[in-house]
C-alpha cells in the first residue's frame, strides 16, 4: 500500500506546496491539506507504518527529516529546526521518537 491508496494526489501535492520553502513545514497545516487530519484510526496507523521506514514501530528524528520525501521522493528535506520542533511537538513521552499512538493523536488534535 502506498500513501495515495489513502490520500488524494492532489491534496498531498498542494500540502506539499505550501511547505516548499525552508523553515515554513507547520505539522498541522500539512496534515489538514493533505487529508490526512480527516482519516480513521486505522488509516492513520497505515499511514504511520509507511512512514516508518525501518518499521521500527517509531519515527525516529533521522526518519522524520525525510518526511515530505515519504509523499514525493523530490520533496525537500526538513531543516533540523522543523525537524526538532515536529519531534517536541509529536513526542508525549520525551523518548526521542515518535510512537504510532503519538503520531495519530498529534494528527487527530
Amino acid at each position: 500500500m502506498s500513501l495515495t491508496d489513502i490520500l488524494s494526489p492532489s491534496d498531498i501535492a498542494a500540502a506539499l506546496r505550501d511547505c516548499q520553502a525552508p523553515d515554513s513545514f507547520s505539522p498541522k497545516k500539512f496534515f489538514q491539506i493533505s487529508g490526512m487530519s480527516k482519516k480513521s484510526s486505522s488509516q492513520l496507523k497505515e499511514i504511520f507504518r509507511i512512514l516508518d521506514n525501518d518499521q521500527s514501530g517509531f519515527i525516529e528524528e533521522d526518519e522524520l527529516k525525510y518526511f515530505l520525501q515519504r509523499f514525493e521522493c523530490g520533496a525537500r528535506v526538513l531543516t533540523t529546526s522543523e525537524t526538532k520542533t515536529f519531534l517536541a511537538a509529536a513526542d508525549h513521552d520525551g523518548d526521542g521518537k515518535i510512537g504510532a499512538e503519538e503520531f495519530q493523536e498529534m494528527v487527530q488534535s
